[in-house]
């Protein structure tokens, strides 16, 4: 066993986990939300436009940190640096939380997507997951190339298929027409809010070249490059899409609609569309689950290798795959799917509320601590650094106090259930520091 990770990943490598870690399931269904809360055609490709550019000074302080502390796990590792290892185990606990839930979620909406297409009757949805979380497993287990290679194929098909589609619904002859469309809605504060947050989970994963700093060539360069690049390449995608859809329904049908692309690829493929559509959405989403165990496998490393989870966890194959690492993601994302499935989806409701407010509190961090450490180590060698500091991290920091906060208003009994999830990491973090005084 080696006890480090390989550098061989490119920046196509960082695209590819930037642009897969971002495309998936929200670009599909999310388009209907925005256009409710913006019923205008402009304004639905602006709103769309204007969270790329959200996104790129969101992602000013993490790239800044990424760039100067380019260590494997993420937000684990860099908030361990930059504030101090208390914060950093609580910040790697919201974000191991976050990481196995979600990838669960994700599994289990691929299993209905296959049941979809008539495919494997005799399992259910979680089964279905558990085999696609396996196949990952086995694929990375094989070593970080294997990994690193599907995850590249995957997006590039991803990208290739969304782009088709686009090209599809703006050019294709519609197989008919739509007879009558209901008035769009009027605007309303409220409808734009809840816009603006798909939106903003649509953006959803851009961080994902972080987790690979130690395995990425260059990273003072690449992390920046893959991050930024991939943020712009996803925000025309995204734009592409929404005006693509737009061309084909009139915006009464939009903002009623629950998978906008697929309701236009009907109308102008007819009843085959469906079969093509769900085939694009296991695609994506299939590469989303490949990138996020990835991601599981990264963070769950870093705090073996710093003692905050026993360190045989730490230990890297000659492929430079850290399998027992991975086969503790792979164990809990499966125990997630598996308890789920025997309650056929509430847990699954419940356990996306309680790590919903996680993600904006580690973006939230990740900005307080690019200012704090460009005050405590002014010398410190920052390849990239954030224009106009502190502005953009303030920006970030308003934005996602402001998603946290509105979160816990407007749902402050599963926000208590949060706060005491994430209170577990203080006992773990306990047990941690026991174990270390004991080697």
């Amino acid at each position: 066993m080696r006890g480090h990770l390989l550098r061989i990943f490119g920046l196509g490598f960082g695209l590819a986990v930037v642009i897969g870690g971002v495309i998936g399931s929200g670009i599909m269904r999310n388009p209907s939300v925005v256009a409710a809360g913006f019923p205008n055609p402009l304004a639905i490709l602006l709103v769309w436009l204007g969270g790329g550019l959200f996104v790129m000074i969101d992602a000013m302080p993490t790239v800044e940190l990424g760039a100067a502390i380019p260590l494997a796990g993420g937000p684990y590792s860099i908030i361990s640096r930059a504030i101090g290892p208390r914060s950093g185990f609580l910040i790697g606990w919201a974000d191991w939380c976050q990481l196995a839930v979600s990838t669960g979620f994700i599994t289990v909406a691929f299993g209905e997507y296959v049941h979809r297409l008539g495919a494997l009757p005799g399992l259910t949805a979680g089964d279905i997951a558990i085999t696609l979380v396996l196949a990952c497993g086995l694929v990375n287990g094989i070593g970080a190339r294997s990994g690193g290679a599907s995850q590249n194929i995957g997006t590039v098909l991803k990208g290739l298929g969304l782009v088709v589609l686009v090209a599809v619904l703006f050019f294709a002859p519609a197989s008919g027409a739509v007879i009558a469309a209901p008035p769009p809605p009027a605007f309303s504060w409220v409808a734009a809010a809840v816009a603006l947050r798909a939106i903003y989970g649509a953006y959803g994963g851009w961080q994902a070249a972080i987790y690979f700093s130690e395995e990425v060539e260059t990273p003072e360069r690449n992390v920046a490059r893959a991050t930024f690049t991939g943020i712009a390449l996803i925000a025309a995608l995204y734009v592409l899409v929404n005006a693509a859809v737009l061309h084909v329904l009139p915006l009464g049908i939009l903002t009623h609609s629950t998978l906008a692309a697929a309701d236009a690829a009907k109308i102008v493929l007819g009843p085959a569309s469906s079969t093509i559509v769900t085939a694009l959405a296991i695609l994506c989403v299939a590469t989303l689950a490949n990138i996020q165990i990835m991601e599981l496998t990264r963070t769950t490393y870093a705090m073996a290798r710093k003692g905050a989870l026993p360190r045989s966890l730490a230990s890297v194959s000659v492929s430079g795959t850290p399998r027992a690492a991975l086969a503790v993601g792979l164990a809990a994302i499966i125990l997630i799917i598996a308890a789920a499935d025997r309650v056929h989806g509430p847990l699954y409701e419940i356990l996306l509320d309680l790590y919903a407010p996680f993600i904006m509190l580690i973006f939230l961090t990740l900005s307080f601590a690019a200012i704090r450490l460009r005050l405590r180590e002014p010398d410190l060698v920052r390849p990239w650094k954030m224009p106009l500091f502190p502005l953009p991290a303030l920006v970030s920091m308003t934005i996602n106090a402001a998603l946290l906060i509105l979160f816990l208003v407007s749902d402050w009994k599963t926000g208590i259930w949060s706060a005491l999830l994430l209170a577990l990491a203080v006992p773990l973090y306990a047990l941690a520091q026991n174990r270390l005084r004991q080697a």
